[in-house]
């Protein structure tokens, strides 16, 4: 599948078109009614993906100093702790293979509606657990859930919204893990003190609110024009770009150019594929997509957020804090930061490049994690209070760095893959990440326990190893339409190009597509 070198004149011309008209549109969205009411809409309607999953990391991190969960599951330790915490994301990465393919023939509005509704039952059985056993099928069915809710929203922003907003609104859609991690938090500090087993049945009942709100709200939203168009339902498709990127104007010249780069480029993907899962190993882009998309998915789960994610309380235990409510404050005031660093991260989609973003992030992450390492180390040795205090300032300095990559993991994913392999390539993350994140939650506690600070070690090496990785492997990929960015990966030096390679099409003489007469004529 050579998608760069089967591009044709007419069709570059009318993806820089895109670009110029786009350019001249300066109306804010707030300004367009049915834009609006569409954002007003759609939030909700995704949001609650990572939620959920920011609540599961975060109620692991609360259970753990709610003495009533403690005792009714024999306070559980090494193994079965990481057995227990590992659930969620052993049942994501179980359902990872047949995501892309329910994705791809149900359409990303309705591979939401199915995950949801598996996570709200899962929440009902977490919340009814009258042993362990029960308590670790739930988890694993509310991780089969997730992927089908998130595989379904990254690619439903970025393929709905109008282009200008989608990484912003896919960056906030990924920090979203923490308003799930924040209530999460909030609960169980409330209710840590009851003696009883609603201490920690209370908080695994609230889980199921965010998938309740989805299920609310997806039936006010459109499906993905672009699989629309994969489904010869390109009229479908072309209503709403007029309704929405172009306010009900039937003969908006942006709606015209951008439905016929969709249109052009979707046939000629569906034309040269066979939708199958070898197709991303067959050609040297899309060997370069995948290797990215698993680098993507490990690196935002093996950079060290794994240690404080689910294991924040035995981490704090290593520097002598054990009081169990200063243990959910500390969760909470960090859940409470992170998003508030997440957010400001998303915002910086719009400044920064893709690359500069994650360089800042990876490097920053390397050396705090260092300074967390020594201090650590100086408290093991000398039991300093300071030490203590810096390794705290150390949990909180390092999130800062990690909430500036956060929100690129499906901004660049949902870039990197042109739409007839992008659902395999955003299952392709989720599977390395759920995979990673399996593997660390079983193995910290183990680690923790065994060799304590020592332990951060391997993550500092790690960290050092991925972002060496980042500087020579991931292009650039800010600027250009997901259409224009289908070519990226078929030149022969992504690095150097990509960005400014990419818009050359402004040069070309041929005239664009811009009105809904020429398209009807493609």
């Amino acid at each position: 599948m050579a998608f760069a070198k089967q591009t044709n004149v007419d069709e570059v011309a009318a993806q820089s078109e895109v670009k110029r008209l786009m350019d001249l549109d300066t109306t804010p969205w707030y300004k367009r009614p049915n834009l609006r009411r569409l954002y007003c809409c759609l939030l909700p309607a995704v949001l609650g993906c990572e939620m959920t999953s920011g609540y599961d990391g975060s109620i692991l991190n609360g259970l753990q100093a709610v003495q009533p969960w403690l005792d009714y599951f024999h306070n559980p330790q090494k193994a079965l702790l990481g057995l227990i915490t590992a659930a969620f994301s052993i049942g994501a990465f179980a359902a990872l293979p047949i995501v892309p393919l329910v994705n791809d023939r149900v359409g990303r509005k309705h591979s939401i509606t199915i995950g949801s509704a598996i996570i709200v039952l899962g929440a009902v059985l977490q919340t009814a657990s009258v042993n362990l056993a029960m308590f670790l099928v739930a988890r694993i069915l509310l991780g089969v859930g997730i992927p089908f809710c998130i595989g379904g929203a990254s690619q439903l922003i970025a393929e709905l919204t109008y282009p200008r907003h989608s990484a912003v609104l896919n960056g906030l859609f990924n920090e979203s893990w923490y308003v799930g991690a924040i209530i999460a938090a909030g609960v169980t500090l409330g209710t840590y003190s009851r003696s009883d087993d609603w201490a920690w049945r209370i908080p695994s009942l609230l889980q199921l609110l965010p998938s309740v709100l989805q299920l609310t709200f997806i039936w006010f939203i459109p499906e993905s024009p672009r699989w629309l168009v994969s489904r010869d339902r390109s009229e479908e498709a072309l209503e709403i770009l007029i309704k929405y990127h172009a306010e009900g104007d039937r003969d908006s010249a942006l709606v015209a150019a951008e439905f016929a780069e969709i249109q052009s480029t979707v046939r000629a993907e569906l034309e040269g594929s066979k939708r199958r899962w070898i197709e991303l190993f067959e050609t040297p882009g899309n060997r370069r997509r995948t290797f990215i998309a698993a680098c993507v998915g490990l690196f935002s789960q093996w950079s060290g957020n794994g240690l404080v994610s689910y294991y924040l309380a035995k981490v704090l235990a290593t520097v002598g804090i054990t009081d169990k409510k200063v243990q959910n404050q500390v969760n909470l005031g960090l859940t409470c930061w992170n998003l508030v660093t997440g957010c400001t991260s998303a915002f910086l989609t719009k400044v920064l490049r893709r690359r500069t973003q994650y360089l800042i992030a990876f490097i920053g992450m390397t050396v705090v994690f260092a300074c967390w390492t020594g201090a650590s180390a100086d408290y093991a040795k000398t039991k300093n209070e300071q030490a203590a205090g810096a390794v705290v300032a150390m949990i909180f300095v390092y999130y800062m760095f990690y909430t500036i990559m956060h929100p690129l993991t499906y901004i660049y994913i949902t870039e990197v893959f042109p739409f007839v392999i992008r659902a395999k390539g955003v299952g392709l993350t989720q599977t390395f990440s759920r995979g990673a994140s399996a593997f660390n939650q079983f193995v910290n506690p183990i680690g923790l326990q065994n060799i304590t600070w020592k332990y951060y070690i391997v993550y500092v090496v790690w960290l050092a190893i991925e972002a060496t990785i980042i500087f020579f492997v991931y292009p650039e990929t800010k600027g250009p339409s997901l259409e224009e960015l289908s070519r990226l990966f078929e030149d022969k030096n992504p690095l150097t190009k990509g960005h400014m390679d990419l818009e050359r099409g402004a040069s070309i003489d041929e005239k664009p597509v811009t009105t809904m007469e020429e398209v009807s004529k493609l």
